[in-house]
């Protein structure tokens, strides 16, 4: 049986991958055919579809009664963003923090991160509060596309948030080859939430160990293997760099569209481990991420190690 649930979570972390994927490159090929500016669809589309994954499993944990799973998710991610996804890369190539537009992004991380700790101080993400999260997302997305519609007008592409520059593979362009992508999209992704919050459930019950915990090490790497294997193909070519546009605007994307859609649907609890220690982490890896954008420090193979075994041992902790 445990062998099942094992095979059910790996299953539904795979399928979680390639079913975002196909969706996020069936919507971005359809909005191509009708005309939708670049700049809109990688404000939209690609940041909200690349999200996928993480909100039908924060979704599903959420509606089936394990809500420390989703919590988890998205509070393990975002210090697993930080502390693996930054770490293990820098091992192999040094990430400079000299893109444009750092500092004031990983401010607006910051924001997030104390908003969202503060809102779930009480135990409870209530709709309300969920609505104010996915609300300031929403401000901060068309901040970002005044600023970057004033950046194109001047021809300044360097001015351009990088996150619209963003590479997804080819989109398909057929009519009903972006179908096939969507529909498998939308029927795969919610499968493989289905399968991964119940097989993480599972073995956290066998082995005695909360659901928290399980979202914050296992469901929170797996959701975050798309972007550390990004990063690491950028690391073997020398253009680690972009990692650190993707990880702050993932962690933003985490806490105010997964937590802010998630908390609307259904007011979510919040162990207390994860409001006691947990949330702490994640402020401080987020501090972290801060003063080296702030800083302009470069994370090389010593800060890179540094990181790796700070992970190592914050999953150690949580076990």
């Amino acid at each position: 049986m445990m062998l099942f649930d094992i095979a059910m979570l790996v299953a539904g972390l795979v399928l979680l991958v390639f079913a975002g994927d196909y969706l996020v490159k069936g919507a971005v090929g359809l909005a191509e055919n009708v005309g939708i500016p670049a700049l809109i669809i990688g404000l939209t589309i690609v940041a909200f579809g690349t999200s996928a994954p993480e909100l039908f499993v924060a979704l599903q944990s959420a509606l089936t009664g394990v809500p420390d799973i989703a919590t988890g998710n998205v509070v393990g991610s975002n210090i697993a963003n930080v502390l693996l996804v930054m770490g293990l890369p820098a091992l192999f190539s040094p990430i400079h923090a000299n893109q444009r537009g750092l500092s004031r992004n990983v401010a607006v991380m910051l924001v997030f991160t104390v908003a969202f700790i503060w809102l779930i101080s009480d135990g409870l993400l209530s709709r309300l509060e969920a609505a104010g999260l996915f609300g300031g997302l929403l401000v901060f997305i068309a901040a970002q596309a005044w600023r970057a519609q004033q950046a194109i007008a001047a021809a300044d592409e360097d001015e351009v948030p990088g996150d619209y520059h963003e590479e997804i593979g080819e989109a398909p362009h057929n009519s009903l080859l972006i179908a096939v992508y969507m529909i498998g999209g939308i029927i795969g992704l919610p499968i493989a939430a289905h399968f991964t919050v119940t097989g993480a459930s599972n073995i956290a019950t066998a082995f005695g160990v909360s659901e928290a915990a399980i979202g914050l090490t296992i469901v929170a790497i797996g959701t975050s293997l798309p972007e550390l294997a990004t990063t690491l193909a950028a690391a073997l070519r020398r253009e680690a760099d972009v990692a650190l546009g993707n990880i702050i605007g993932s962690n933003i994307f985490n806490l105010a569209a997964i937590m802010g859609i998630t908390g609307m649907v259904i007011a979510v609890p919040v162990s207390p481990d994860i409001i006691v220690r947990d949330n702490w982490v994640m402020l401080v890896t987020s501090l972290l991420l801060a003063v080296i954008c702030f800083a302009r420090i470069t994370t090389g193979k010593a800060l890179g190690a540094a990181m790796l075994a700070a992970y190592v041992a914050y999953v150690v902790m949580v076990f």
